[in-house]
């Protein structure tokens, strides 16, 4: 006989609304200006970034801004805080303030 594995159900973790605020006033600093294997999100957080850096010669940007510029509300919102710090685990950026 065949055992059945359970299956395994991936669930979203919420972070909690200060931890979520105190990423939002963070400085995001483009360390590579590298978008291989990223997802839409993540390229449009790292080419806003270099565009920083060619309008005015700054590596950093207030991630308030970045919301702002992408005008995010709810669910949006979440899934750029979750690109942000996919990102800041590949090393393409770093979060300061955080």
């Amino acid at each position: 006989m065949y055992r059945v594995k359970p299956f395994e159900v991936k669930v979203l973790v919420r972070r909690s609304r200060k931890e979520a605020q105190k990423m939002i006033r963070a400085i995001a600093v483009l360390i590579r200006n590298t978008t291989w294997k990223c997802g839409r999100t993540e390229r449009l957080v790292v080419n806003y970034l270099q565009r920083q850096i060619q309008r005015c010669g700054r590596a950093q940007t207030p991630i308030r801004d970045m919301l702002h510029h992408f005008k995010l509300r709810g669910k949006q919102k979440s899934e750029f805080l979750e690109a942000i710090k996919r990102l800041e685990k590949r090393h393409i950026i770093r979060v300061d303030g955080f």
